[in-house]
C-alpha cells in the first residue's frame, strides 16, 4: 500500500545556544516592567500579558534571534521577502495562570520564546486545525498512536526555546501549577 501524507502543519522549535546572560536580561526588565505597568488582559487568565515590546530598546536582542529564527522558517516555506515583527509582549505566568484557546488574526506566524521555565510549567498544547477530525472520535487501539493521527500536542516549555507556528493554528497553555513564575514571549510575523 502506499501512503502519503499532505495538509501537515509545520511548527518550528530553535533552541538558541549561550542565552544564560540574554534570558537573565529579559528576565530582569520584564520584571520590573511588570510592577509599573497594569498589562493587558486578552487570553490570558490570572497571569502578565505586557503591551508591544518592540519599541522598547532592551528587547531588540531578542528581536533580532527571532528574526534570524524565522528567516529560516521563510526559507522552508518558500516564501519571498523577509520576515517582520508585528508585534511581541511578555507573559508573565504565576501559579495556576494559563491562556485560553485563541489563533493571532491578521500575521503569517506566531510564536514563543521560553525566558524562564521552571519544573512543571504549563505545556503549549496545539490542536488539529481541521475540523473534520473533531466530528467523528473513532475508538483506536491501545498502542501509541503514530503523531499524524495526534489531535493535539503539549510542548513543554524550556528556557532557551522558540516556537514558531502558524498563526491560524489554535492553541493555549495549560494552567501553571508551580510557585515560581513562568516568564515568555510571544510574537507574530508578517511577511515584508
Amino acid at each position: 500500500m502506499i501512503t502519503e501524507y499532505f495538509f501537515s502543519t509545520a511548527i518550528y522549535m530553535e533552541d538558541l545556544p549561550n542565552v544564560v546572560k540574554l534570558n537573565q536580561s529579559l528576565e530582569d526588565h520584564i520584571i520590573k516592567w511588570s510592577t509599573q505597568d497594569p498589562g493587558l488582559h486578552k487570553t490570558n487568565i490570572k497571569g502578565w500579558h505586557s503591551t508591544d515590546m518592540t519599541q522598547k530598546k532592551e528587547y531588540h536582542p531578542l528581536m533580532r534571534e527571532i528574526l534570524k529564527v524565522c528567516e529560516k522558517v521563510f526559507k522552508e516555506e518558500r516564501l519571498e521577502g523577509q520576515p517582520a515583527i508585528g508585534n511581541m509582549w511578555a507573559n508573565i505566568n504565576g501559579e495556576h495562570a494559563f491562556n485560553k484557546v485563541h489563533t493571532h488574526p491578521n500575521s503569517f506566524f506566531s510564536g514563543t520564546y521560553y525566558i524562564k521555565t521552571p519544573p512543571q510549567s504549563g505545556a503549549l498544547v496545539v490542536h488539529d486545525p481541521r475540523p473534520g477530525v473533531h466530528i467523528l472520535l473513532p475508538r483506536r487501539k491501545k498502542d501509541s498512536l503514530p503523531p499524524q493521527l495526534w489531535k493535539e500536542v503539549f510542548f513543554l516549555p524550556q528556557a532557551g526555546r522558540m516556537l514558531i507556528f502558524p498563526s491560524w493554528l489554535w492553541h493555549e497553555v495549560e494552567p501553571h501549577p508551580n510557585t515560581e513564575t513562568r516568564i515568555s514571549v510571544a510574537f507574530n510575523i508578517l511577511q515584508q
